[in-house]
């Protein structure tokens, strides 16, 4: 197994997680102070205007901004106790039923809590939901849930209905959603991380009833712990942080990013403390580990493959085209095949999202295709974001999407 590592520091603007396996570059995290993200924030909106035509609501969010909630994401406001007979009215709608009315559902000027799935593009304001989720490492809660959903990457045997029922005996509250792993943890490491969780919804839920809207509630998680939580059961060995000197020079006690790290660790992965240090070398981490040089290729449009061969990615304006090159070898298959799990690295660390078109290197046999295709959905199989491949067109062109998640590396690192 890959030894891992999580390394995080601050440079100018952005903070960066970097995830490593066995010295690699795996995973790339980057918050822009000029630029944040809402990704995932919760936020106590008003309905602004209804959009019939769109059957949706433009919520404010505050700020001068506003999001569009499609009504399939409307659910019943929170009511004021927890009770199943509460939690049974907040989804009335059935799954693939067509949504009601926008107009029916809500109504100029209502308070809603709502969840923002993916920032503003252009003049597109951010996404949103009334689906709320606060996720762990290895659970995500769904406070406005009923059920206990276990992760389809855990299979369909006996196992699966048994891991259900022994996180219904341990977690607390309703609505959860189980990730791949999480049966390979510790009873007394899924019930402290069920109860962080519930403390931290219980905390959001009070303070939605307490205050007038628009108000932010709750932030999306930060370039560090969304590193940790899409990590998953595979707990990073080191996490080393390299906290900029203070303005003054000295420094006095732990930096912010470390102190930032250690609280959240001591209430949601309490295992990790022990693994959590500061970077005491006089040479920056980033710098010493050659990750600044990594990170600066993720911009370049040619990446060379590690067997010879490359990809050329580019953005156009609707999609995301990659363009498989053989240089001198002379089997499409491997050439293909190395290409695959290149691509798939590619695409999650410059956080490419929308459509994908590749173009992989011809091949004679429908075998060779077959083969590519299942190496493809292998090498996205990790991914945390959702990856869609849906197979190969008549021109020998493979199409897939990947959900949208905060804002693509290039636009993060451009001046």
């Amino acid at each position: 197994m890959s030894r891992l590592e999580l390394l995080v520091d601050r440079d100018g603007p952005l903070t960066r997680a970097a995830v490593l396996a066995d010295g690699r570059l795996t995973d790339l995290h980057v918050d822009h102070a000029d630029r944040p993200s809402l990704v995932g924030a919760i936020i106590l909106g008003r309905v602004e205007r209804i959009a019939t035509g769109l059957n949706g609501a433009f919520v404010d969010l505050g700020n001068g901004l506003s999001g569009l909630l499609p009504a399939a994401d409307v659910r019943r406001p929170i009511l004021d106790d927890d009770s199943p007979q509460s939690r049974a009215h907040r989804h009335p709608q059935r799954p693939g039923a067509k949504p009601a009315p926008i107009g029916a559902l809500l109504r100029t000027g209502q308070p809603v809590l709502v969840q923002v799935k993916a920032d503003a593009v252009g003049a597109k304001g951010p996404s949103l939901t009334m689906d709320l989720t606060l996720p762990g490492r290895f659970l995500v809660h769904a406070p406005l849930g009923r059920d206990i959903a276990v992760s389809k990457r855990l299979g369909s045997g006996p196992e699966r209905a048994a891991l259900a029922h022994r996180i219904e005996q341990l977690a607390t509250g309703a609505g959860w959603i189980v990730r791949a792993g999480a049966g390979q943890i510790s009873d007394d490491l899924l019930a402290a991380e069920s109860e962080a969780l519930h403390l931290q919804w219980r905390a959001i839920r009070d303070d939605a009833r307490a205050g007038c809207a628009p108000r932010l509630l709750h932030p999306g998680p930060d370039a560090p712990t969304r590193a940790l939580i899409e990590q998953g059961a595979a707990a990073p060995a080191a996490i080393l942080v390299d906290d900029p000197p203070p303005t003054g020079g000295i420094k006095i006690g732990e930096g912010p990013l470390l102190a930032g790290l250690r609280d959240w660790c001591g209430r949601h992965a309490p295992d990790l403390l022990p693994r959590l240090g500061a970077h005491r070398d006089a040479q920056h981490l980033f710098d010493l580990r050659d990750l600044d040089s990594a990170i600066a290729e993720l911009l370049d449009v040619r990446v060379l493959l590690p067997l010879g061969g490359s990809l050329v990615i580019e953005r156009t304006e609707a999609l995301t085209v990659v363009d498989v090159n053989a240089g001198e070898r002379g089997n499409p298959l491997e050439v293909n095949l190395d290409a695959a799990a290149e691509i798939a690295r590619q695409l999650r660390l410059r956080n490419v999202g929308g459509i994908v078109v590749v173009d992989f290197v011809n091949m004679r046999s429908r075998g060779d295709a077959e083969r590519l295709l299942a190496a493809l959905s292998q090498a996205v199989e990790s991914d945390p974001v959702q990856t869609q491949i849906y197979g190969m067109s008549k021109l020998g062109l493979v199409e897939l999407t990947r959900a949208r998640r905060g804002t693509p590396l290039a636009a993060l690192l451009r001046p």
